[in-house]
């Protein structure tokens, strides 16, 4: 992202924190560390991830996935099998709702990576449980980088 030299240094929301912007940090927390229980506790019932938002590879009804069910197999199909940094640029709140500014890096077990510009949208309940998010995102705009050698 051109506009922007360092990703932001977000301390980790304090435990009693229910806002939009908490419940993003604590997602890509549990996704960075991998850790599957605690990125499904964060989403409300009936929670829609749409990522990316629309049809594509990932969702070819474009619906998102809506539920825990579907919301554990997302886990377990796109987000487990690799390693993912996600550095954020910029992030504006309002109301019950964050937008981040990201760049998503996948690493591959062989080392290769494929890097993404994202930007994340979270809505949450009063509880401070996510709703929606809503990664918007273009495959074509994906870049690759080979393994290191």
């Amino acid at each position: 992202m051109p506009a922007f030299t360092e990703p932001l240094d977000l301390p980790h929301p304090a435990d009693d924190d229910r806002s939009a912007r908490a419940a993003s940090l604590r997602s890509r927390a549990a996704v960075q560390g991998r850790d599957r229980d605690a990125w499904l506790a964060l989403f409300a019932a009936d929670a829609v991830v749409a990522d990316p938002v629309g049809v594509s590879a990932l969702d070819p009804a474009g619906l998102g996935h809506r539920g825990p069910e579907a919301r554990a197999r997302f886990w377990d199909e796109v987000i487990a099998p690799n390693s993912i940094r996600m550095d954020i640029w910029s992030s504006a709140a309002g109301g019950d709702e964050v937008a981040n500014v990201m760049t998503i890096t996948t690493t591959f077990p062989d080392g290769a990576a494929a890097v993404v510009d994202v930007v994340a949208v979270y809505r949450v309940d009063e509880q401070g449980l996510i709703e929606s998010l809503r990664a918007f995102w273009e495959m074509d705009q994906m870049r690759f980088e080979n393994a290191s050698a």
